[in-house]
């Protein structure tokens, strides 16, 4: 059996943008997981319990995963899967039975609560980095092959994304990231023959690079208590743009400014322009939303906000409308009275660390 953990995601700054062609944004790894188990079996077999699936069989027929019940939860493993095993044909190696179990712990399934970690992302790669595992080839687990493996899946299963929070399943840390062509992608897939062959190319506009913040600058995470829906806010900015391309294109220029300023903090070691860029990116997301009708900073992540600066600099993460916010701090010392300011405001700390790791694997024996 073969145990692969795959780490959920924080944006940190330049969401919304990261959309966009050549704009860069800032994603961490957090340490909680998703996780998975693989081994031979003698049929095609999943286990889901956190979706109450269990005893989940499929065949692949002509490529094609057919699952044995109908359920719309399954389209992401069942684009990963059959991904996999195209490309796993390709480089002539001849496909394992298997059962696999995927567990996540980027929410809390006693209580309920969603966080807004990045479950669908971390699941495509805990599915993707299992199969290629379980067929025993170094040269498969290479995480570039894991990444973009990942991110055809999971553009095939969405249509949309910029592949931000598989970069960081894949690769773990602090990371630089700008998103890759999808309609090149998607172009490439409908006229090449080989999976393999695309990702021997270059994507397109795809920068990953890993990011150390500056010595003394501490993350914190809160949680409004409040879920958000990231797709219908993405479409209502998609449209903004289009009925107002000039204002859109300032928006960009702000988010842009202000991700390569927190950049070159980090890689100036400078904790205080690590906080001033912050600011700034929070400025840029903010306006954008009150002008667009994107509700991204709701009450209760205004109010994270104003108590993280009074201690720092803090902001909206991810598509904003609920889930968390962050904040920079200086060192652990201010911690715990921001955390009682967050409580009073009935936002409740989340204990998260940046996973350093990105997937791992353990083979049991």
């Amino acid at each position: 059996m073969i145990n692969i953990k795959v780490p959920g995601k924080l944006m940190i700054a330049g969401e919304y943008a990261v959309l966009e062609k050549n704009q860069k944004c800032i994603v961490a790894a957090v340490n909680r997981y998703v996780e998975g188990s693989i081994e031979p079996s003698i049929k095609n077999q999943l286990f889901l319990p956190d979706l109450k699936l269990e005893d989940i069989f499929f065949e692949i027929k002509d490529g094609n995963v057919e699952f044995s019940i109908e359920d719309f939860r399954l389209s992401f493993l069942k684009n990963s899967i059959s991904i996999v095993v195209r490309f796993l044909k390709e480089n002539s190696i001849e496909l394992i039975p298997f059962k696999l179990s995927i567990k996540s712990q980027l929410d809390d399934a006693s209580s309920g609560k969603k966080y807004g970690l990045g479950s669908s992302a971390a699941i495509v790669v805990a599915t993707v980095s299992s199969i290629l595992a379980l067929h025993n080839k170094d040269e498969l687990l290479k995480p570039h092959t894991i990444f973009k493996l990942s991110a055809i899946a999971h553009l095939k299963t969405q249509g949309n994304g910029s592949g931000a929070d598989i970069a960081a399943g894949v690769y773990g840390g602090w990371l630089e990231y700008s998103a890759f062509d999808s309609k090149w992608l998607l172009n490439e897939l409908e006229n090449s023959d080989k999976i393999k062959d695309i990702l021997e190319k270059p994507w397109r506009n795809l920068i990953i690079k890993k990011l150390t913040p500056p010595s003394g600058l501490k993350l914190v995470v809160g949680w409004t208590k409040e879920t958000a829906s990231t797709s219908p806010m993405i479409r209502k900015a998609e449209s903004f743009k289009k009925e107002n391309p000039h204002i859109y294109k300032e928006f960009l220029k702000g988010s842009s400014i202000a991700v390569d300023n927190l950049i070159k903090a980090f890689n100036d070691n400078s904790f205080e322009d690590s906080i001033s860029s912050l600011s700034e990116n929070r400025k840029a997301l903010k306006s954008f939303g009150e002008v667009a009708g994107i509700q991204i900073e709701t009450k209760k992540l205004t109010a994270l906000c104003s108590i993280g600066e009074r201690y720092g600099s803090a902001k909206s993460s991810g598509a904003g409308g609920g889930d968390c916010g962050i904040a920079f701090l200086k060192g652990d010392y201010k911690k715990q009275e921001l955390y009682k300011e967050w409580e009073k405001a009935d936002i409740e700390a989340l204990n998260l660390e940046i996973s350093e790791a990105g997937v791992s694997f353990k083979i049991l024996t």
